[in-house]
């Protein structure tokens, strides 16, 4: 008796080239708004000199740097998933870069908030 399993082959093949270039667009859409969270965390860290606490703006900052490399990772993920699903013909996986980006965004935003009143 053998303990192994029989192996099952999936087949793939290659989706059309629109859809692909879609999602690929859609990556590098995740790519620029991960960029864009990275200079404003390095701007707000060098210019925002006026908000108090004066660690304030050292933290959100850290914040939206970490946020835009998390958020350049789950678009790669995400394409890399979404890609390998159009191949199989599997129904596409559910995005999860999107929510992670708009809580992330908010909670900056409150922080700046919170500071700017202070």
């Amino acid at each position: 008796m053998s303990n192994s399993r029989p192996t099952v082959e999936i087949e793939e093949s290659e989706p059309d080239y629109r859809f692909t270039l879609a999602n690929e667009r859609t990556m590098l859409a995740w790519l620029r708004t991960s960029l864009a969270l990275i200079a404003g965390g390095v701007a707000l860290e060098t210019f925002a000199v006026t908000l108090q606490p004066t660690w304030l703006p050292q933290v959100v900052g850290l914040m939206a740097i970490a946020g835009g490399a998390v958020i350049a990772l789950l678009g790669y993920f995400n394409w890399r998933r979404v890609q390998k699903a159009m191949r199989r013909g599997d129904p596409l996986p559910m995005q999860i870069a999107a929510p992670f980006a708009t809580v992330g965004v908010v909670v900056v935003a409150v922080a700046l908030a919170i500071g700017i009143l202070l």
